[in-house]
């Protein structure tokens, strides 16, 4: 009787963050790393909703946690402590082949050096999570056309990333994270790499897909980055240290 309560707890929850429309929660969210006789307590007792189709910064100081935040929330690693659950599902705590079957089918990841493979196409880089999960290879194509026609790259799609600019190949990286149709695009300092032009290019398609409804999570160190924003969330020794609405 009483797993049948607590199951039936956890399924209310479930929906209730759900008909909410929370696409992240997390409870207590903790993180420690052991370093020779030490515990480092990377991220400690992080509370913190996200709402679909917001568009959130996660800003800190180099050591200040929030890269340890990004790979929680992007289902990179696991928590040492506390709940997360995402898009309404309970994820802390499940094995590697269960996180990394969310992690494919919830989160479209955006680095700052791209992480293209240097010998495939465009096409065939934005191909490569539909070819993890499955994904039959006329579909395949069909999709990844559809994800670089998107970013405006069609017309390069046969081209290798030596090929290309750094805004053309962060473009792929975005077209590749926008592939599986992601209930989030999780993107780690995505205009470090690039001038200041081509990084307002990169923000701006960024706004689009936000306006189109998705969810955007960007890591950044660079106020000007943040403030594109609609919230800013500040990271500092572990902990969040202000969350604040940027005014538009």
């Amino acid at each position: 009787m009483l797993i049948a309560v607590e199951l039936y707890a956890t399924e209310s929850f479930r929906q209730d963050l759900v008909d909410q429309g929370i696409a992240i929660k997390t409870e207590h969210l903790g993180k420690d790393y052991e370093t020779g006789p030490e515990r480092v307590h990377a991220l400690c007792d992080v509370d913190l909703e996200i709402r679909r189709g917001e568009y959130v910064a996660i800003m800190g100081p180099s050591g200040s946690g929030k890269s340890t935040l990004m790979n929680l929330l992007g289902c990179l690693d696991v928590s040492s402590s506390g709940k997360y659950w995402l898009s309404g599902r309970l994820v802390s705590g499940l094995l590697e082949d269960d996180l990394a079957h969310v992690r494919n089918k919830e989160i479209g990841f955006v680095f700052q050096t791209f992480n293209l493979l240097p010998r495939a196409t465009a096409l065939h880089n934005v191909e490569l999570p539909l070819l993890y999960n499955g994904t039959g290879a006329e579909q395949r194509i069909v999709r990844a056309k559809r994800a670089l026609a998107e970013v405006g790259l069609l017309d390069r799609m046969q081209h290798k990333p030596n090929e290309l600019s750094g805004g053309q190949r962060q473009r792929v990286a975005i077209a590749r994270a926008l592939v599986n149709s992601p209930s989030i695009v999780l993107a780690d300092e995505p205009t470090g790499n690039l001038d200041t032009k081509t990084g307002e290019e990169i923000m701006a398609l960024f706004a689009k897909l936000h306006q189109e409804g998705r969810t955007i999570i960007v890591v950044t160190h660079e106020r000007e980055i943040a403030e594109r924003s609609d919230r800013i969330i500040h990271v500092r020794d572990g902990s969040i240290e202000s969350d604040e609405r940027v005014p538009h």
